[in-house]
Order: structure tokens, then sequence, then C-alpha cells
């Protein structure tokens, strides 16, 4: 069911899309030559502890993993392009690093996700990044009260043709609230005047993400890393926006 959250508990959804926000800043800025993923992890459960944060990943156990999640963060590198499982691998110059975290504060859910390139940046890949961030921006944009949902997909799907990347369908954006992952999925390309009409208090995740040169992907043996399938680095950019009668407010930005 696709709920709709009333302006006062909009307002309490702040707390959470903040600490969503800083944290991911916070690790951004460790992510360097020589760290390991682990420590990025470890670094993420100090945070959620200390806040009296719940995280919405550990024993998270969708029908696409295997098994229940045991970290509070994901962390995908290169062609890692979703649900990369935090593992005993320090950061190489170069890497392509995406970070995508979601807690929930007071009972009340945020999630977002950034990319990062570790050391020195190839020109290739900032484009790439700079590309889901464009197209999360364009996202947002049509995100106003009266359109649709297809108006959205379509205006992220719109800024990867420009760029000339491929956009998988099986993984998107969603609705937000209570939980991480509620009703309301919101494909990275779309067509214009389709799906759900958009409305105060509707509250949701958009999350472009691409590889390179394929939009198929595979799934690592650890049962939740997802990769380009043919081993093209991937970018992913993610914000929770609450629908308000003024337009979208970006609550992790």
């Amino acid at each position: 069911m696709i709920e709709l959250h009333t302006p006062s508990e909009i307002e309490q959804m702040r707390a959470a899309g903040a600490f969503v926000r800083d944290t991911l800043s916070a690790l951004s800025a460790q992510a360097a030559v020589g760290v390991n993923l682990l420590d990025l992890e470890l670094a993420a459960r100090k945070a959620v502890a200390e806040r009296g944060a719940v995280s919405c990943y550990w024993d998270y156990a969708p029908s696409f993993g295997n098994g229940p999640f045991r970290n509070v963060i994901c962390l995908s590198v290169n062609d890692a392009a979703q649900h990369g499982l935090p593992h005993d691998y320090r950061l190489r110059d170069g890497d392509v690093l995406s970070l995508d975290f979601a807690v929930s504060v007071d009972g009340w859910v945020a999630d977002a996700a950034v990319t990062v390139i570790v050391g020195r940046p190839d020109p290739d890949d900032v484009t790439l990044i700079r590309s889901t961030q464009e197209a999360l921006a364009a996202g947002i944009a049509a995100a106003h009260p009266g359109n649709r949902m297809g108006d959205v997909s379509a205006a992220i799907g719109a800024v990867a043709a420009k760029y000339g990347y491929p956009v998988n369908h099986e993984f998107g954006g969603h609705g937000v609230g209570r939980t991480m992952h509620g009703d309301l999925f919101i494909c990275n390309d779309g067509r214009p005047g389709r799906g759900f009409t958009i409305r105060p208090g509707l509250v949701f995740a958009l999350e472009p993400w691409w590889a390179k040169t394929t939009s198929r992907i595979r799934m690592d043996p650890d049962g939740w890393t997802v990769r380009s399938a043919d081993g093209s680095r991937a970018a992913h950019t993610e914000h929770t926006i609450a629908i308000t009668e003024d337009g979208p407010l970006l609550l992790t930005a």
C-alpha cells in the first residue's frame, strides 16, 4: 500500500535524513587509498550505535539476497553496482566506491547513496558519477504534485540516454517511511504521463545507477553484491525526497 505522510511526520523524518547525510559525508572523507572496507563498516556501526539509530540493513532478508544481511552499509567497488557486501579489501588508487546507507531514527527511515573516487580520478569515472547526480537532480525537478511517477522515471532515463549509458530496470527507487523499502517502485527510465500521481505526503528514494556499457547484471557468490555483467564500472546516487504542497523536499541533502 502506498502511504501518504502528514507534514508533522515529514518533519520528524528530517532527523534520520540529517544523520544519513552526515554519516555518508564522514565515511566518504575516510575513503582513501589503503583503507579497508571493513574499517568503513566499523565506522558506520559506531556512528549508528552512538546516535541510537537502527540499521535498516542489519538482518535485512529480501527475496534477492542470500540470507540476512550482516552489515550496516553497502560498499560497492568499481563494477559492483548495488548491495556491495563489506569485505576484507583495501581501496586502491582510482577505485570507484559507492556507499549506500539507510537507518531508522525514532521510527522514521532515510536512505541515501553517494559514489566517490579514491585517489586519482579517471575522467570517464568522473563523467559516470556526474551523470547519476544530474539524473537525480532531473528526477527531483520532475517530482511535483500533479505529475506522474513516469515523468520522474523519464527525466532520469533521459539523462542516462544523453550520456549514452544503458539503464537496468530491475533495481530502482522505492517508497520510504517506517520501513526502508515501501510500496512504489520507481524505475530509472520510463514514459511521461504514466504511473502513480505524485501527491503531497509521498516520501520516496530516487536512486539513479548504471554501468558504463551494459544494463545486464550478475550476482556475486556472496549472494548480495550486484555487478555489471561485463565488468564495466558503475555509479549510484540516491536521496530520500518528501513531497510537500510546495514541491519536493530533500531529506538527505
